[in-house]
């Protein structure tokens, strides 16, 4: 049985009828290969607007077969908990203020779920992880560097599933997105390594280059 990742939504889109912005999509949509097929990804407190979009863009994704389960719900987790009888001493809460590193033996049946709080992509963080830290959940940090939430995740995955320590995993940081000899972006993040290229979201890098070519567009 795969592991269960949980991603409590914390972007200011609960209240409104707004959807969640296209890299937000495309970082959800990361998670469920990062993943693996034998996990779970949930996605909760979500808005309608939000879990409608997202169902919408995994229902259609035609191409599912080694990705995650993945299932959006509009209630937070604690509700959701309540609802299965998940016992709290079962969720490890990725907190960068957590004491103890995410280790390898911390996938061998301690915990079953991995819960990732906070706003996607802030910089500096705001430490939105506060509001689940207060919770009481056992926690794991997993080193002094930001990572996005899907890096986090599959970090997370490669750590306990595959046994890989944190440190040896292969990193990029602050990588620069290069689109051509006069575009560039630099991203304030560590990153999984592919190579000397960091693994980003498929169509992240398009989107990156639309938003800066939108900046120029006086």
């Amino acid at each position: 049985m795969g592991f269960k990742y949980v991603i409590e939504h914390m972007e200011d889109d609960e209240e409104t009828s707004k959807a969640i912005p296209p890299w937000v999509e495309l970082e959800y949509a990361h998670m469920r290969i990062l993943a693996g097929p034998d996990a779970e990804v949930h996605f909760t407190h979500l808005s309608k607007a939000s879990s409608t979009s997202l169902n919408t863009i995994f229902s259609s994704d035609e191409n599912s077969e080694g990705k995650a389960k993945a299932t959006c719900h509009s209630q937070g987790l604690v509700d959701m908990m309540k609802e299965r009888g998940i016992p709290i001493e079962k969720v490890c809460l990725l907190d960068p203020k957590a004491e103890k590193v995410l280790a390898p033996e911390d996938g061998d049946g301690e915990f079953e779920w991995f819960l990732f709080g906070g706003i996607l992509g802030d910089d500096p963080p705001r430490d939105r992880t506060g509001e689940l830290r207060v919770l009481g959940f056992p926690n794991r940090h997993l080193g002094p560097v930001q990572m996005t939430t899907d890096t986090a995740l599959g970090v997370t995955k490669l750590v306990v599933q595959d046994k890989i320590p944190l440190n040896k995993i292969p990193y990029v940081n602050q990588p620069t997105i290069t689109f051509n000899a006069k575009e560039s972006v630099e991203m304030p993040f560590r990153y999984i390594a592919d190579g000397s290229e960091p693994r980003l979201p498929p169509g992240m890098r398009e989107l990156l280059h639309e938003d800066l070519n939108k900046s120029f567009d006086f």
